[in-house]
């Protein structure tokens, strides 16, 4: 017998296969590039890259819920109004003595019975996600005010906070390992720099041996090596950021460990296939013997209990729970899918994709904040940025013939 034969595809076939995958990283490099001298390069600092995430964590943790919401052509109006509320009450059970892992629990499980709630209206009752989630935007703004009178619930101590704002290296009390006046670096983020890339290197060897086990194309032996090269070279320069800086923020490993299960389930279980075929051709998925308001009910409960994780991380950055919290956060998060490549019409997105694409509305945010740029302005380029995503993706499908 003959040596297998791998077939393989250049580089320009790759890049139109999957321009809308690469399109938003160019984006995003692009952004932070134009930004870097009028910032006076403040922007690639290592503070203010770990600053991003404390910031923001809560858009990328909603974004990873939203996209499976858009992908089955639901949505969900509410999360902003949910995290004050869930935010509120965890607040009131923090206060009470409880510590920070039943105040998370709590605020997991309170999101999640949200989310089950508006996910019968929307699966069972039939009624759009649109109204039923409109409506759960105001219900739940009127009980954090009720809750909390209209005044602010301080937290009794910063324990709530370290979640949002603080390092392993500091809870876990680990020195920096280099420390010679003019460089100091701590160990956390190295370490888990490190295993992050040997973890992709490994699992994107096994899957390419894998696909050329089943004749699939795949890429040439240069190519596959220089993305393994460029992918590890960046996750090391930023772990290298944070650990210049006080050492991996604990915000980071919640939005990592968020998103690789939700990226998981998406693309590794019989679930994820079930949710991009119900986006796909609900009535298709139907006959072929999906439960369709099942996998919807599921959606919404994904949803919930992400936006209670989210109301945790974003009450513990503020250190205090507003009862005008969460304005705007549903449209940070549906901006960011839009952004990240998620098309209108149902069925296609990525966990990912809807990551990239939050770090580029952060990005955004945090260079014109740099530039003491008012938030009208911030406005007016978002806006700017979400129309162009989606007239790229109107255009593109009908391109493609799809609509």
């Amino acid at each position: 017998m003959g040596e297998k034969t791998i077939r393989t595809t250049d580089f320009m076939t790759i890049f139109k296969n999957n321009i809308r995958n690469y399109s938003m990283f160019l984006i995003l490099a692009l952004i932070m590039l134009i930004f870097a001298p009028m910032t006076n390069w403040r922007n690639f600092s290592a503070r203010n890259l770990t600053n991003i995430f404390f910031q923001y964590s809560y858009v990328l943790i909603l974004a990873v819920g939203m996209v499976q919401c858009i992908i089955i052509l639901g949505i969900d109006l509410s999360v902003g109004s949910v995290c004050a509320f869930v935010g509120a009450l965890t607040a009131m059970i923090y206060n009470s003595g409880a510590g920070m892992p039943v105040t998370i629990v709590s605020g997991l499980v309170i999101g999640l019975s949200i989310g089950a709630f508006q996910g019968l209206w929307v699966a069972y009752a039939k009624i759009p996600a649109f109204i039923v989630t409109l409506a759960g935007m105001m219900l739940f703004r009127g009980l954090t005010y009720f809750v909390t009178n209209i005044n602010p619930i301080s937290l009794r101590n910063d324990g709530y906070s370290y979640l949002a704002t603080g390092t392993i290296d500091e809870v876990l009390k680990l020195g920096p390992i280099v420390d010679n006046g003019s460089i100091r670096l701590f160990p956390a983020a190295l370490v888990a720099g490190t295993l992050m890339v040997l973890v992709f290197i490994v699992s994107e060897v096994m899957i390419r041996q894998r696909k050329i086990a089943n004749d699939f194309v795949v890429s040439s032996t240069p190519i596959f090596i220089g993305k393994l090269a460029i992918i590890s070279v960046l996750v090391l320069a930023l772990a290298e950021r944070f650990a210049e800086y006080r050492g991996l923020p604990i915000a980071v490993l919640v939005v990592g460990v968020t998103v690789f299960i939700f990226q998981f389930i998406l693309n590794n279980t019989v679930l994820g296939r079930y949710i991009y075929a119900v986006g796909g051709n609900s009535r298709s998925a139907k006959l072929s013997g999906i439960n369709s308001e099942f996998i919807t009910f599921i959606v919404f409960c994904f949803m919930g209990l992400l936006a209670g994780l989210a109301a945790v991380v974003s009450t513990g950055y503020m250190n205090t729970a507003l009862p005008q919290a969460g304005l705007n956060f549903e449209m940070d998060a549906i901006a960011a899918c839009y952004i990240g490549g998620v098309s209108a019409a149902g069925g296609i997105g990525s966990v990912i994709g809807v990551i990239v694409g939050g770090l580029v509305m952060s990005a955004i945010n945090n260079g014109m904040s740099l530039m003491n740029l008012g938030q009208h302005y911030q406005y007016v380029v978002k806006a700017a940025v979400v129309l162009f995503a989606v007239f790229y993706d109107v255009y593109t499908r009908r391109k493609a013939g799809l609509g």
